[in-house]
């Protein structure tokens, strides 16, 4: 029998709009937050089985940089960590396989996440590791670009070597429910990316409602998104476990109407190993185990991962180091 990461996944192609697939959709923001407050109380993750949920976590994580001062240096060194997020002799002691300085370390993060200006640079950084280059894209992170723009900026993107896409969608459509415009905007993203794969981005923190998301997530996934993403983790509110819950859920209903699976990107606010388990719970409880590798969950995070090693370090001597003995570049 197969595992679930040996499960072959086959991209989404997306369906006819079907408004009749949301319009009377409404989410419940009691039986929401209801769910959400059992995600941590029904579980205890500790000792040997959490560090091998964090160590999961490694590896779905875009671990990302998107600030104004990025430079090409500070993306090499991004990707060094990429290839190896977990310090060697850490690994060691966990018992775990850390591979060898002349190949592909055997744990690595998911992707590495940049502005398209150093998306060749990264793909230089992580020839030969398996690693892809995700690329923000669509005039990230407010998407108010023309629509001409913004499809050359991610043919830009792909030219340069990038394999997958994080979108912005336009708000504006999802305020105002012009849901056609949604779907014909992430339609001509999904054709502009080609192999890449698209992350439909829906910035959760502006569009209001938790029906909004739930309508949203919807509609990108039956025009081809290959992910949702609840944020661009520059709104004022990012990603939480109540939006979350509701994305996944809409994940679950479009699998059960079309057999297609979708995978599932929370970013922003996403920094604590405490935090991630909740997560992991989430996607295990809410979409099975075949949504716990990273071709179909990633996590938005660049301070997590050095809080997941402080964690396993205290797992494996008892004691606690400081946060900047964990640098991320």
């Amino acid at each position: 029998m197969r595992s679930a990461a040996d499960q072959p996944l086959v991209r989404n192609p997306g369906v006819s709009f079907d408004a009749s697939w949301f319009d009377a959709l409404r989410v419940n923001l009691s039986a929401v937050e209801r769910r959400v407050a059992t995600l941590g109380a029904r579980r205890s993750v500790k000792k040997d089985a959490q560090a091998a949920w964090l160590l999961k976590a490694v590896t779905c994580i875009d671990l990302t940089t998107l600030s104004g001062d990025d430079t090409a240096g500070r993306v090499r060194r991004l990707c060094a960590k990429a290839r190896q997020p977990v310090r060697a002799d850490l690994l060691d002691a966990l018992g775990i396989d850390s591979g060898t300085p002349s190949a592909s370390p055997s744990l690595h993060t998911g992707a590495v996440c940049v502005y398209h200006r150093f998306v060749a640079t990264a793909v230089d950084a992580l020839a030969g590791s398996g690693i892809p280059v995700a690329a923000v894209s669509t005039g990230f992170p407010a998407g108010l670009i023309p629509h001409e723009f913004k499809l050359n900026e991610i043919a830009a993107s792909v030219a340069d070597g990038a394999e997958e896409i994080d979108i912005v969608v336009t708000r504006e459509h999802v305020l105002t429910g012009n849901w056609q415009a949604l779907y014909d905007e992430v339609r001509d993203f999904r054709k502009a990316c080609g192999n890449a794969h698209l992350k439909a981005i829906l910035a959760t923190g502006d569009i209001q409602t938790l029906s909004n998301i739930a309508r949203a997530s919807m509609v990108c996934m039956m025009a081809g998104a290959d992910f949702i993403k609840t944020s661009t983790g520059k709104e004022g509110v990012n990603a939480t476990l109540a939006v979350s819950l509701v994305m996944v859920r809409a994940i679950r209903d479009y699998h059960e109407r079309t057999g297609w699976r979708v995978g599932f990107k929370p970013a922003g606010g996403v920094s604590t190993a405490k935090s991630v388990l909740n997560y992991l719970i989430l996607m295990k409880e809410e979409l099975g185990r075949r949504w716990l590798e990273p071709d179909l969950f990633r996590i938005g995070a660049s301070s997590l991962l050095a809080d997941i090693e402080r964690q396993l370090e205290h797992h494996a001597s008892g004691r606690y180091s400081a946060f900047h003995r964990h640098p991320l570049a």
